[in-house]
């Protein structure tokens, strides 16, 4: 199949980690290598911003990155980039022209937008996937949301416009049942983990983490940002002894003390008494992460809300145990008492509990590690996720194929 990709925020040429690079850019590029791996001509297109990119880039593992000129050629937040897609949908109205996917897969509510308007003209069928929903976004950060005020009206006539909606999770089809989209237009197929690079064994060849010291080692990762409830696991460590935080994610190691989110997780660690113990890496290099998951007693995810998130699905490949909040993806692929802990979400009672208890003891910890280890091959990886969507595609494309005219 010729399969188009449109991700207008979230390239796969992206270093992950920055304000708005993350398990989006993940999935796009896995997703993408893996059907290009079993023979699929996919063409990922993305919003240019900057002059100097090439117009069309081979991505290492298969496939093809095109920049698509839609707005200045500058970073820009991606809840500026709206008044942007009528040009970057007629720019696909164009290419599709000159050359027609097979099946369009749009990855997030803007590139959506886009794709139906580049699709239409051509009868090509679209997937949807949407990562995250305006309506989840605005019940947790209220005034502070900075989505464009189209934005849930637009994924709303998107959910009932487009061919198939592919949720990641169930919580996922329940808030668009509450939009108004059928639960019959959608699919669920979850985020994936590549369990050969995220693996419980040493790598000698690997970059070291950091040095363990006699206490225990708490790891939290993902893009610095509020949402992502690094200050509910700081206020947790004051309830749990000998133990430190590391948290990953962010501007380069050099550039924190400039980073807003930054200053605030160190003021709050000082003022509630443990800046000595929670310790902000900044970006670490994709090649890096593994490891860093393994020196890890235990991987926290607490944030206020999360559409999906990858990072459990990497601790768990790693056989390290979970604790996260019971929210949106989470409920999918944290087992309960079996792979780790889902917590009651802002309460750092509730997560300092559910630490203690698993640091606790050694033999619980490998338990639940090996369950999630388990899991994560039966469920996750990204040859399932790549089955899932294919599967999507090929129903898509055979339902929207020309009938063969009776004489």
């Amino acid at each position: 199949m010729r399969i188009a990709m449109v991700s207008e925020h979230a390239s796969p040429l992206a270093v992950i980690g920055g304000v708005d690079a993350g398990g989006q850019n993940v999935y796009v590029a896995r997703l993408t290598e893996e059907l290009a791996r079993r023979g699929h001509e996919v063409t990922v297109y993305t919003r240019r911003d900057d002059a100097a990119l090439p117009d069309r880039v081979p991505l290492p593992g298969g496939g093809v990155v095109e920049h698509v000129p839609a707005g200045p050629p500058t970073v820009l937040p991606k809840d500026e980039l709206f008044p942007y897609m009528p040009d970057f949908g007629a720019y696909l109205a164009r290419a599709w022209r000159r050359e027609r996917p097979d099946v369009v897969h749009a990855h997030f509510w803007m590139s959506g937008m886009a794709c139906l308007l580049g699709a239409g003209p051509h009868g090509i069928p679209v997937v949807q996937t949407f990562h995250a929903l305006g309506t989840v976004k605005r019940r947790h950060q209220g005034d502070a949301d900075t989505s464009p005020p189209e934005r849930i009206a637009v994924e709303r006539q998107i959910g009932r416009t487009c061919d198939r909606v592919l949720a990641t999770c169930t919580d996922e089809v329940h808030e668009l049942a509450a939009m108004g989209v059928s639960p019959r237009r959608m699919s669920v197929v979850p985020c994936g983990v590549d369990p050969v690079r995220f693996h419980p064994g040493a790598d000698p060849a690997a970059a070291p983490a950091p040095r363990r010291t006699r206490r225990h080692r708490l790891l939290a990762c993902g893009r610095l940002v509020p949402r992502k409830g690094y200050d509910l696991a700081i206020r947790a460590l004051t309830r749990i002894p000998n133990t430190e935080l590391l948290v990953a994610g962010g501007p380069p190691p050099a550039q924190l003390d400039g980073e807003p989110e930054a200053r605030r997780l160190r003021a709050l660690a000082e003022e509630h008494g443990v800046g000595d113990r929670v310790h902000l890496l900044g970006a670490v290099a994709p090649d890096r992460m593994p490891a860093l998951m393994r020196s890890a007693d235990l991987v926290l995810c607490t944030p206020v809300y999360e559409p999906f998130g990858i990072v459990p699905l990497e601790a768990m490949a790693c056989a390290v145990p979970v604790v996260a909040t019971d929210v949106g993806g989470h409920r999918d692929s944290v087992a309960d008492g079996r792979t780790g802990r889902l917590v009651t979400p802002g309460d750092p009672d509730a997560v300092a509990r559910a630490v203690r208890d698993l640091l606790g003891g050694d033999r619980m910890r490998r338990r639940c590690g090996s369950a999630g280890r388990a899991r994560v091959l039966a469920r996750f990886t990204w040859p399932r996720v790549a089955d899932g969507v294919e599967q999507v595609y090929r129903r898509l494309t055979a339902e929207s194929a020309p009938r063969p005219q009776v004489a």
